[in-house]
């Protein structure tokens, strides 16, 4: 019998095309756990057709959503359809296209999708799971502004300027990175320009936002093993489009 394995995913911005192909590269199966980290929609043309996709997904994996602020920008646009201009140049133009194809059974649909999302997940093993960051000093439990898990960037920002020499004995060492054995984020892109980036770990943190909605590839990693997968650049599997560039 083949050992489950839990895989963490980062932002997938609508590439629903580099989404498949990096679950084939990694030979996915149903005994794994896969986390994925926030960011489903606003980027390429396919939004509508990733949430489906993740939705069916979950009917046949072990599935983890965590809730990304692109997420959150495109919920409170179905809601309320209010316009939001700053959204809709990073990313929300195409995902109104999208949605404007889809049918009311399919949007409400989604709207579940969008409302069952998780700030967070903590596994067994003391591994942190969050799209953003988290600012409390004792950690995302305490954590007085949702919003933090999802939008923040001072956790990344923290961990790239930490001295990696410095002790976790230290009395100067970060308080919040005292809780978690490792931390697994999104948002924050580590290139926008770059075709061959990789999570990239600072600290106990690791970046698996590999820029999937600029130029850069869709990564999967083996949050036991760090081996990682990932799609060719996601602009390559559309390349009449422009996504986040």
């Amino acid at each position: 019998m083949k050992e489950s394995r839990t895989l963490v995913i980062g932002d997938i911005h609508s590439g629903l095309r580099a989404l498949e192909r990096v679950l084939e590269k990694a030979k996915v199966t149903t005994e794994d756990k896969i986390i994925f980290l926030g960011d489903y929609v606003d980027g390429w043309s396919t939004a509508v057709e990733t949430v489906d996709f993740l939705i069916a997904l979950k009917e046949t994996h072990n599935c983890i959503y965590i809730r990304g602020n692109h997420d959150e920008l495109c919920h409170d646009w179905l809601k309320e359809k209010k316009d939001n201009p700053i959204w809709f140049r990073h990313g929300g133009e195409a995902t109104m296209t999208s949605y404007k194809r889809a049918d009311d059974d399919t949007i409400a649909e989604h709207m579940r999708f969008y409302e069952g999302l998780e700030n967070f997940h903590l596994d067994s093993d003391n591994r942190l799971f969050l799209h953003a960051g988290f600012t409390n000093l004792k950690g995302v439990e305490h954590e007085y502004f949702t919003k933090t898990f999802y939008w923040d960037r001072t956790l990344w920002e923290l961990a790239q300027s930490l001295n990696p020499e410095m002790s976790k004995e230290d009395e100067y060492y970060p308080s919040r990175l005292k809780h978690y054995k490792e931390i697994y984020i999104g948002h924050t892109p580590i290139s926008k320009k770059l075709s061959d980036v990789v999570p990239t770990m600072a600290a106990n943190v690791w970046n698996i936002d590999t820029g999937a909605a600029f130029k850069g590839p869709l990564s999967l990693m083996d949050v036991d093993t760090k081996e990682i997968w990932q799609s060719d650049p996601v602009h390559t599997f559309y390349p009449e489009e422009k996504g986040r560039n």
